[in-house]
């Protein structure tokens, strides 16, 4: 397991995904996800280690760009 891949994640993405300021379509997600790619590989940490601890890359911005699911106002 790799924990620096889940610290360095967590910290790109309270430092590029501020909720409400990234759009969460496609493009705008994927584009980020190109971009934490790019980032971790200058880092020195694979994409392999990111995506063993937090899964899907794109689904996990996505999922911080959208918040936490609103179950009230269903």
């Amino acid at each position: 397991m790799s924990e620096r891949g889940a610290e360095f994640f967590g910290k790109w993405i309270t430092d590029n995904v501020m909720r409400g300021s990234v759009g969460a379509d496609i493009i705008s997600v994927a584009e980020l996800t190109t971009k934490l790619f790019a980032d971790a590989r200058a880092a020195g940490i694979s994409e392999d280690e990111i995506e063993e601890e937090v899964g899907s890359a794109y689904e996990a911005i996505l999922a911080a760009i959208n918040g936490p699911p609103d179950f009230e106002s269903e």
